[in-house]
């Protein structure tokens, strides 16, 4: 790639590590943190490899770079990820849109600064399903912006942990 970064090829998506540091046996038993990259909101949530269970963690609302990275931050100090999961936002029919660059930006500057690996997952349909999840449990409608991306990162996560 011209931009320097390593994107491996793996069973599970694109894995973003520049300093070769992603090592199976670790993250195999590790927190894992996922992001639902969106221009507006960033959704969050967390699990374990151990047990394959995954929570919604919080939205991060639209705030300047500068402050989006702290709330990360915040976020890997607590929890200790190994691994970084972000969702890959694709068309319909797979090809990239601009949302899919900015989103991989994102992920590559995840990388840069925390030095844990990225790995980008397909999260088509992930709004949807998180949507229904919703739905199910009686919050509908206009309720659901505030929960709806880190419940779409929940999905994301989950399919990740259903892929292993």
């Amino acid at each position: 790639m011209a931009t320097g970064i390593d994107v491996k090829p793996t069973g599970h998506g694109q894995l973003i590590d520049n300093e070769n540091v992603y090592d199976a046996k670790t993250v195999l038993a590790s927190t894992v943190l996922c992001f639902d990259f969106g221009e507006q909101r960033i959704g969050v949530a967390v699990g374990e490899h151990v047990l394959a269970n995954t929570n919604p963690l919080t939205t991060i609302v639209n705030e300047s770079n500068e402050v989006r990275f702290e709330a990360i931050s915040k976020l890997v100090k607590e929890w200790q990820p190994k691994l970084l999961i972000v969702g890959l936002p694709l068309s319909l029919d797979g090809t990239e849109t601009s949302v899919t660059l900015l989103c991989k930006k994102f992920a590559r500057r995840l990388n840069g600064r925390f030095n844990i690996p990225v790995m980008l997952i397909d999260e088509r349909y992930s709004s949807v399903e998180a949507s229904d999840r919703l739905n199910q449990t009686g919050i509908k409608g206009r309720a659901q912006k505030v929960m709806l991306d880190q419940v779409a990162a929940q999905t994301i996560l989950q399919s990740y942990f259903d892929s292993l």
